[in-house]
């Protein structure tokens, strides 16, 4: 059995930024190939792809097609058409060649569409077809999000109820599959992402503080976030909690990196750490590449923190538990990873920070980090997951 794995068209694999579903096909990937398994990427034709020794099948679209856009406008919509199109031409090449059933797992709703809508019945029998559900929407009440669904999210609901295999990151996304989209509950399998718990691991404490001088946050406390700036992830919410602290912890830094996805409201957070007067205790660190430069950043920091609400599997959390950094999570997140994961509201913030991350004692700060890596390194590797899928599809077929 053969498994081709669809990269989104985003940005190419592997990933010079930190694009969450990328990165999982990347790990699932070289996980699958540790293990033995025939695997293949089915990606984007890029110029810019990084150097790399993954078995990529890239599929070609017009030259304006081929970058990065993280702006999420018109010409991302068009990209994402474009190479939908032509991914599902190149699905059809490897089908008609294949001699025997392989597997087609999918993680974009716009990828799968094109390929149900322009391949026929005959050629989609010689494949098994698994899409992952990547997008946290699924996860609120129907009431709130039922019309979202209907004008955004009718590609993904019908990939759902055509795939052979639907896999979600949670509990609630299959429960609403059942009941709303009437998924049969055997099509559908919970399986979180996972991390790569080598390329992101502790450092020492001398590496730590070389990291901070060259990144200008020397004798600097720092709590991180990254995540593409938008309204989605929360940087604005991540600041106001963070104002008082800022303001009697003079040491104390609030560090930020990602895309900026949305001007607007990186000019909304611009005005308000000014009209705050913090512009000395925030940095913007740009966007970041995923891997030895992120486990860097992830060192630099006492703690990182997630205020995004609306997220099905928080990448960046267990990126940053198996970096031994303790992560700040959302009281109302759609998710929770066990131990390293410290969760707040709103009222209580401040206090429960001082408490756990500046103010209490080293050795229970020391413990704290260790339950971090540890839970990552136990329950959230990519090699484990990788076999959980595989389990799935040799049951399937």
């Amino acid at each position: 059995m053969k498994i081709y794995e669809i990269g989104t068209g985003y940005t190419p694999i592997p990933a010079r930024m930190g694009a969450a579903t990328e990165i999982v096909v990347e790990e699932l990937t070289k996980a699958f190939i540790k293990q033995g398994q025939a695997v293949e990427i089915v990606d984007i034709a890029s110029a810019n792809r990084l150097p790399n020794d993954l078995p990529i099948r890239e599929v070609k679209v017009p030259a304006c097609f081929t970058g990065t856009d993280v702006k999420l406008g018109l010409m991302h919509k068009l990209k994402r058409v474009v190479y939908s199109i032509a991914l599902a031409g190149e699905l059809r090449k490897i089908l008609k060649a294949a001699e025997e059933k392989i597997v087609l797992h999918f993680h974009n709703q716009y990828n799968l569409f094109f390929f149900l809508k322009l391949t026929t019945s005959a050629l989609r029998k010689k494949c098994l077809i698994a899409y992952t559900n990547h997008s946290g929407i699924w996860r609120l009440p129907w009431n709130e999000v039922e019309d979202v669904i209907k004008k955004r999210y009718f590609q993904e609901a019908e990939c759902m109820k055509r795939a052979d295999l639907v896999f979600v990151l949670n509990q609630e996304t299959k429960d609403q599959a059942i009941e709303h989209l009437k998924v049969p509950r055997e099509r559908l399998v919970v399986i979180g992402n996972g991390v790569n718990t080598d390329l992101y691991h502790p450092l020492a404490e001398e590496e730590k503080l070389r990291v901070k001088e060259k990144l200008g946050m020397k004798g600097r406390d720092v709590i991180l976030q990254v995540g593409s700036v938008y309204e989605n992830k929360g940087q604005l919410r991540a600041l106001a909690y963070l104002e008082t602290l800022l303001k009697s912890n003079p040491d104390l830094c609030y560090a930020y990196a990602g895309g900026i996805v949305d001007e607007d409201y990186h000019q909304q957070l611009v005005d308000y750490i000014r009209d705050h007067n913090l512009q000395e205790q925030v940095q913007y660190l740009g966007m970041v590449s995923p891997g030895g430069e992120l486990n860097e950043l992830y060192n630099t920091a006492l703690a990182t923190i997630l205020p995004s609400r609306y997220e099905s599997f928080g990448l960046v959390v267990i990126e940053s538990l198996s970096a031994g950094v303790p992560v700040l999570l959302d009281q109302l997140a759609l998710f929770y990873m066990g131990e390293g994961c410290v969760r707040y509201d709103e009222a209580g913030f401040a206090a429960l920070v001082e408490d756990t991350i500046l103010g209490v004692d080293p050795d229970e700060y020391v413990k704290l980090c260790a339950a971090a890596r540890n839970n990552a390194v136990n329950n959230h590797s990519w090699d484990a997951i990788a076999e959980n899928y595989l389990h799935s599809w040799e049951n399937q077929s």
